[in-house]
């Protein structure tokens, strides 16, 4: 049998690994609760528990949204391969380096990276797209259904009818608003709510696929893909295309 030398290289920080499964669990926490709430009505789900549930949602959507806005400024001040450059697919190169990796993919010797290979960078931007989405929109909803931070004591402002204290609204309780200036709020919710749900689905399917290619990846290139997000290091067993200079 060949023996095969590896090579042991520092990757993926502390900060970013962090990052990583944090992201992890609160995006599952959000997809199951989420789901939960979308077919409520099917479960025979109301009154109280709903507003549990949505609460349980937006508190873990609050872990997600300060976690990602961490690794946003980690990627302008971040480690080498924290930063945008190292990640998205921008730079000067990029379309001749995917060229490149799909015919070494063809060939049955696929180039070996220390970040993410030329495919595996427009995964993170779709990823990094759909969560912003999903965050900012998120917050938005945070406010209309139950008047949570950041926008929620403005959405108590606007539906609380004169003389009622704004801070003793309660979520799910319409008999409390002004019932015109409500169906504006819901209004303005509309389409805050569409594209959360639509990029809800979106997100669900780019995890999977997100998942199925990180599988694939560790099994043609054998560079510790995934054990590099727990440890930090990435064995590889040819020099890396990537090296920084």
């Amino acid at each position: 049998m060949q023996h095969v030398e590896l090579e042991v290289y520092r990757v993926w920080d502390r900060s970013v690994r962090w990052f990583h499964w944090i992201n992890v669990l609160s995006v599952l926490a959000l997809l199951g609760t989420g789901l939960v709430i979308y077919n409520g009505k099917t479960l025979g789900i109301a009154g109280d528990a709903k507003i549990l549930l949505k609460e349980l949602h937006v508190w873990s959507g609050y872990i997600f949204a300060l976690n990602l806005g961490w690794r946003i400024v980690q990627g302008f001040s971040g480690s080498y391969f924290a930063r945008w450059r190292a990640i998205l697919p921008f730079s000067r190169n990029y379309l001749t380096e995917l060229g490149a990796y799909l015919r070494s993919l063809r060939g049955g010797e696929p180039r070996q990276y220390l970040g993410h290979n030329p495919l595996g960078r427009l995964m993170v931007l779709l990823l990094f797209l759909l969560l912003i989405t999903q965050a900012i929109t998120g917050l938005v909803l945070a406010g209309t259904d139950l008047y949570y931070p950041p926008l929620g004591n403005w959405i108590a402002q606007w539906v609380a009818p004169a003389g009622v204290d704004p801070a003793s609204l309660v979520a799910g309780n319409k008999s409390m608003v002004d019932a015109l200036a409500w169906d504006e709020m819901r209004a303005f919710r509309k389409p805050f709510i569409s594209l959360h749900v639509q990029v809800f689905f979106v997100l669900l399917g780019a995890v999977v696929l997100h998942v199925a290619g990180v599988v694939i990846a560790e099994l043609r290139e054998r560079s510790g893909f995934i054990s590099a997000m727990i440890t930090g290091d990435k064995a590889l067993t040819k020099p890396p295309v990537d090296m920084p200079e």
